[in-house]
């Protein structure tokens, strides 16, 4: 293909070449031309426009007026794709005016075609719209089906550009199918890019993802340049918009490095504008205004109208988060008049959608600025304006975005009840976008994290309305969403995946389901709120504020005086993913537990702060924790000698756990994994990335013989065949290296692996393979290092422990930080031998941690308090008769 190219450059050289020896000005001139066409179809616009300049200047010395007419069309087109729109527009009309006078009705309905475009990147939507109507009238009656395809396309990209998503939509779809009809392969993924458009516009972000990778695959097949930075920077928003931040840079910046390699100046200030909006999406704010300020000098440079308003918004929203309400509300003044001169009505009242930074448009700007200035009679003025324009384009996002400014404003008011309706209007609106979004996980996660805003102002105005109990399962609506939808699915729970804001209803049919007592926790800044829940007592409210400090410091502040701190890699089951994180940073903490007075003991602080504001209430010795944001990483089940404590994502989760039948699990079998082989990971040198680790061996072994099951330990625990045997078994036990990340667990490669050095996914079990197998398992134990832990997110912790309850598990115990390898087998030793005696995992690791920090060589709080138990209590029978009948190395597992 590559050599078919360069003869037809090569033969158009000759004809330049023979042209000019013969003093053919005209034959030179459609050398010139057809020179411009090859260099346009490899988008060096710059060069194009060179060659059709020359070819435009031969033709007129000629008189060849028809060759005038084409030269005009395609130099303005040059000027388009170089972002000089006004250029484009004086050569379109010349190439306009010659056509009609020559009677050519084909090159007429291109002109119009090209007019358009140039009109709608001016800005100036319904000229465009004008315009391209008369090319497909002209495609129609000429026969044209290619063009008939492009002016739907076209026809689509003005009405989106005027928010009216779905009659672009089905301009789209017409052109889709025409391009098909016609097996234009390059107008298909053009359409596709086109149609991903309109759905990112309606908030259907995964429906956006699917069209603009299918744009992408089809640009690199056909060797469209263009059209593939445009699908990267279409995908980059999307992934922006779901807070996929590094996703969306990759993205980004491949956009940016071909819009400079085409010459395309418009679509490298749009770029520039892009990386502006990550950055001040991240908090900084000085670099994302250099980035606008270069979108705004291009945007001005190419008479990029639309750019141009857009790239002030920006600036205005920059200068609103730095606290210089002047310069920002003089951006988005500015912003909004250009918006209002070229009905751009998307971009006159598109909201800052889910507050992030870039996003904020026209009225919803300059409402937030006079907001932050205290004058939020002002700032509902325009939040209603901007709610309008949102309604009007059927923006479900940006609806969302202003129901909560408008609540905002309205509680700071003192109207506490049309604060709730906003806040309420404003979660209905983010909810059904989230569900738009199906089984994509990350996604959903993503877009749910840029969301906490919304749900925290309600279930804060509801406190604050003194209505506690709806205040709870308001709070409770937002927690563990995407983790809920699935485990509904997984156990069959028959139930909408968006819950309904709280009721009496709702209420007592949560409560019945609760085991004795439990414990919600919410977060709003540094207010703690507990919500204590019994069966058949109703509800009890707690709060209690955090004075010095954050949530946040207390967490970090506890571990690192156990020695337990996120960055401490001295123990030997932690994955160290540098070399220089073999050294051991931290001295361990050797003083027992009970020896310390209540002054110096590490977790004296999380208790005052965790347990005893709800202390007096409690009853029993069973206590459950839904814990939020830095507290889901709290050691929970360390915090009372004499409660037994675990915790849930949420209470939603623990309904659809608690209510799922029995037959979901699986009756026997285990899958015991220890001390895989890992000699063949090295760091390149030779040198082993990790240690083997005799003391998880001797564990599994220890746990086998108990169970009468046969081990994986060594080469025999290969990632492959873990995941083969994962799906079918009651209980799941892991011993080996965790990461220090996300909990993900190092296996031995897989012997047939296609590189002779093992990669990562060769031997690394992640979140995503987990995620990818439906469990049967009552418990998983990942005695592994760090497997509690991920990011905190509104979804909870994200990380391997999350990934094995979504794919199914009913009960998951896991450590919050590095572990000791022969510590951890005794702990395990003493764990099992309680669980075959037919205690419950929370009773079994009561007495695992009490039993282990009454050691002499492990008492040290970091020894024996990582370990937390997440999900139901549940319990096994490993009965000597069943044992003795089964002759294969099973177990049967009974549920109590």
């Amino acid at each position: 293909m590559a050599d078919k190219k360069m003869n037809v450059f090569e033969q158009h050289i000759q004809e330049l070449s023979v042209a000019r020896k013969e003093g053919n000005k005209k034959g030179e001139g459609i050398a010139y031309f057809n020179l411009g066409i090859y260099y346009y179809g490899f988008a060096y616009f710059e060069q194009a426009k060179r060659d059709y300049t020359e070819a435009l200047r031969l033709f007129k010395g000629t008189g060849f007026s028809a060759g005038v007419g084409k030269a005009c069309g395609n130099l303005g087109n040059a000027y388009h794709s170089l972002g000089n729109f006004k250029k484009a527009r004086k050569h379109l009309k010349q190439q306009l005016i010659i056509a009609k006078k020559v009677g050519d009705r084909h090159q007429e309905g291109n002109a119009n075609c090209n007019l358009g475009k140039a009109y709608r990147s001016l800005g100036n939507f319904k000229r465009a719209i004008e315009y391209h109507e008369q090319h497909l009238r002209i495609a129609k009656e000429v026969g044209d089906k290619a063009g008939e395809g492009g002016a739907n396309g076209n026809l689509g990209n003005a009405y989106l550009s005027l928010g009216n998503f779905k009659r672009a939509m089905e301009y789209y779809e017409q052109d889709l199918r025409i391009a098909k009809e016609v097996e234009d392969r390059a107008g298909q993924g053009r359409a596709n890019g086109n149609l991903g458009n309109a759905y990112y516009s309606l908030g259907n972000f995964k429906r956006a993802i699917e069209y603009c990778e299918q744009h992408l695959s089809i640009a690199k097949e056909v060797g469209d340049r263009a059209g593939e930075g445009n699908a990267n920077g279409n995908l980059g928003n999307a992934y922006y918009s779901l807070g996929n931040f590094k996703r969306a840079i990759e993205y980004y910046e491949q956009h940016l490095s071909i819009t400079k390699e085409v010459g395309d100046r418009a679509k490298e200030g749009g770029a520039n504008g892009n990386f502006g909006n990550v950055y001040h999406s991240l908090g900084n704010f000085k670099p994302a205004i250099k980035y606008y300020e270069q979108h705004l000098s291009i945007a001005k440079e190419v008479g990029d109208r639309a750019g141009e308003g857009s790239a002030n918004g920006n600036l205005g929203n920059a200068y609103l988060s730095l606290g210089n309400f002047e310069r920002a509300i003089e951006y988005c003044e500015q912003h909004l008049s250009i918006a209002k001169e070229v009905g751009d009505r998307a971009g006159e009242g598109k909201a800052n959608v889910g507050d992030r930074a870039g996003e904020g448009k026209g009225y919803g700007n300059l409402g937030k600025a006079y907001h932050q200035m205290g004058e939020p009679e002002n700032a509902l003025l325009l939040y209603e304006q901007q709610l309008t324009v949102c309604m009007e384009t059927e923006d479900p996002v940006g609806q969302g975005k202003g129901c909560y400014d408008l609540g905002l404003v309205h509680e700071n008011l003192g109207s506490l009840w049309k604060a709730l309706n906003f806040y309420r209007l404003s979660i209905k609106h983010f909810d059904e976008t989230r569900r738009v979004l199906q089984s994509e996980d990350a996604w959903k996660i993503s877009f749910r994290d840029t969301k906490q805003s919304a749900y925290t102002a309600l279930w804060r105005a509801l406190l604050k309305n003194g209505e506690v109990d709806e205040a709870l399962f308001a709070a409770e609506q937002g927690r563990a969403q995407a983790l809920t939808d699935i485990l509904k699915t997984k156990f069959g729970v028959d139930e909408e995946p968006s819950r309904a804001v709280a009721t009496k209803e709702t209420t007592s049919a949560v409560i019945k389901y609760l085991p004795l007592q439990t414990v919600f926790i919410a977060l709003a800044g540094n207010n703690i709120s507990f919500w204590l829940l019994r069966r058949g007592s109703g509800i009890n409210y707690r709060e209690k504020e955090i004075e010095n400090g954050s949530a946040d410091s207390l967490i970090k502040t506890t571990l690192e005086q156990i020695g337990a701190g996120a960055v401490v890699q001295c123990e030997n089951r932690s994955v160290q993913r540098h070399r220089s994180d073999f050294s051991c940073s931290g001295e361990a903490v050797e003083e027992s537990f009970q020896s310390l007075s209540v002054s110096d003991n590490p977790l004296q602080s999380l208790y005052d702060f965790l347990i005893s504001p709800v202390a007096d209430l409690l009853q029993g010795d069973d206590l459950i924790f839904v814990p939020d944001g830095p507290f889901c990483l709290a050691p929970y089940s360390a915090l009372s000698d004499f409660v037994r404590i675990r915790t849930f994502p949420s209470l939603t989760a623990l309904k659809v756990i608690s209510s799922a039948l029995d037959d979901f699990n699986s009756k026997s079998e285990a899958l015991l994994v220890g001390d895989p082989c890992l000699k063949e990971i090295t760091w390149g040198t030779g040198e082993p990335m990790f240690k083997q680790l005799p003391c998880a061996r001797k564990e599994v072994e220890m746990i086998g013989e108990l169970l009468q099951t046969a081990p994986l330990t060594g080469k025999n625990a290969t990632k492959a065949e873990v995941l083969k045997k994962l799906n079918s078994v009651a209980l799941i036990h892991i011993a080996a290296h965790g990461d220090e990340y996300f909990g993900e667990i190092v296996l031995t490669p897989n012997p047939d692996r296609t590189s002779q050095i093992p990669k990562e996914e060769d031997y690394m079990l992640t979140m995503s393979d987990v995620q990818a197998v439906r469990l049967q398992a009552k418990l998983v134990v990942l005695s592994c290092c760090h497997s509690g832990r991920g990011e905190v997110k509104s979804e909870g912790v994200v990380g391997i422990a999350r990934a094995f309850l979504y794919a199914g598990a009913r009960s998951v115990l896991v450590s919050l930080w590095a572990i000791d390898d022969e510590a951890t087998m005794l702990f395990m030793k003493c764990f099992y031998r309680h669980l075959a005696d037919n205690k419950r995992a929370s009773l079994a690791l009561h007495h695992a941690m009490k039993s282990l920090r009454e050691t002499e060589r492990h008492s040290a709080i970091k020894f024996w308090a990582p370990f937390v138990l997440i999900g139901d209590d549940v319990s096994f029978e490993f009965g000597p008769q069943e044992l003795e009948k089964n002759e294969k190395q099973k177990f049967k597992v009974l549920v109590f």
